[in-house]
């Protein structure tokens, strides 16, 4: 096997004289494209998409260390500096000091040299019917294009239809005639007429239009959704109608028109914060949801006032039930009280879903939360204190767990 060397010839840096280095040769195309050698990763330069050698990425005229910063690749296959560059191949004549190096009167000297472009009119080139720019029907590219009702324009030919100014993101207007408009142009042509629609009209008018007139010249509008009538089970589910995007609100589950979402009792506006879905398949308000389906009896502010019979200041009330009526269905209620339990009043635990006022210490009737809550192994719930000394460890040391120290 024979391997090719090239010599570089010694260097001096600061004083001190380099031995000159072998660099094996590499097979055409594939080495530094100034020496020709292998180029490995921690001396390689990128350009023109070859690695360079560090010391071989010199400007091909005045020889100056080059950078990615003011490194130009040249159409002759080599890497310059912008100054070098500029000489070589920029534009020439009166005017172009830093291109051609000096002014030259001559507009046409050197100009063989300089890189020759040539302006393609692309709406020359047809697309097919259908696919191509719809005002002059030329092939669009993406360097070129905007895109308008679904479609793509040239960006010349992206202009309005009547007054052909440049339109852009901002003021073009989609036409119901499948075309271009500025806002001006689509006022006057699409928008209302009428006396006091200056900017519809271009003027005031005081010809006095039909309404049959008016509603030929402009697209039909309808604001009331709530006449559209939607398929059964799928429209607003107060009026029946149907519900679009921009005015949809959402409640279990269903979609609601946005001036229907309110209190089925008292008719307030409601919002996702104070809305509460009742059993009924309606929405209410806190105030009625809890008049309707909340838990009745002392202390709970819908319940008679306090009566008292005698002359001692003595307060005594019977202990309800939060709910009146029909217990749930075995496992499905408050595994407490066996009684429904809705959304404004729930709360979780492991052992099942409870009521407010029913989620409280088995033992010592203290309220819990998520902080304190310990759920037994017999379905009930227990704070901390309670749930040691029923179920926690006992013996020496387990004073908490056993209440009182056992020597057993």
């Amino acid at each position: 096997m024979q391997c090719l060397y090239i010599y570089r010839g010694s260097l001096r840096t600061n004083g001190a004289c380099m031995e000159p280095r072998m660099i094996a040769k590499a097979p055409p195309g594939e080495g530094c494209p100034r020496c020709g050698g292998y180029v490995y990763a921690a001396e390689q330069m990128l350009a023109r998409g070859r690695g360079w050698h560090k010391e071989c990425f010199k400007c091909g005229d005045c020889q100056k260390r080059l950078d990615s910063t003011n490194c130009c690749e040249g159409p002759d296959k080599d890497i310059y500096c912008k100054v070098c560059y500029g000489k070589k191949f920029g534009p020439k004549g009166y005017g172009y000091g830093k291109g051609a190096g000096v002014l030259q009167s001559d507009p046409y000297a050197n100009g063989d040299q300089a890189p020759r472009t040539t302006v393609i009119d692309t709406a020359a080139i047809k697309a097919p019917p259908g696919k191509g720019c719809p005002r002059c029907g030329g092939f669009v590219y993406a360097a070129e294009q905007v895109l308008a009702k679904g479609r793509e324009w040239h960006r010349k030919c992206f202009k309005c239809r009547d007054c052909t100014k440049n339109l852009d993101s901002v003021i073009a207007c989609d036409g119901p005639d499948s075309d271009v408009y500025c806002k001006t142009c689509y006022g006057k042509k699409w928008g209302p007429h009428g006396y006091g629609f200056a900017c519809g009209s271009g003027f005031l008018q005081t010809d006095g239009l039909t309404e049959d007139e008016i509603s030929a010249n402009r697209p039909f509008y309808n604001p009331d959704t709530t006449s559209i009538k939607a398929p059964k089970g799928q429209g607003c589910p107060r009026c029946g109608g149907m519900v679009y995007a921009a005015e949809q609100q959402l409640a279990k589950g269903t979609m609601w028109h946005k001036k229907c979402f309110n209190c089925a009792e008292c008719h307030r506006p409601l919002d996702s914060m104070l809305a509460c879905d009742g059993p009924d398949k309606e929405i209410h308000c806190r105030a009625c949801y809890a008049k309707l389906f909340g838990p009745r009896g002392f202390g709970y502010g819908h319940a008679p006032t306090l009566v008292s019979t005698d002359s001692e200041p003595t307060v005594t009330y019977t202990e309800q039930v939060p709910f009146t009526g029909q217990k749930a269905a075995k496992g499905k209620g408050c595994p407490r009280c066996g009684f429904p339990v809705y959304a404004a009043e729930q709360m979780n635990s492991k052992n099942g879903t409870w009521h407010k006022r029913c989620f409280s210490c088995a033992d010592c009737h203290r309220s819990l939360d998520s902080t304190n809550l310990n759920d037994g192994p017999n379905g009930e719930i227990y704070c901390r204190g309670c749930y040691g000394r029923n179920y926690g460890p006992k013996g020496v040391g387990f004073g908490l767990g056993a209440g009182t120290l056992t020597m057993a």
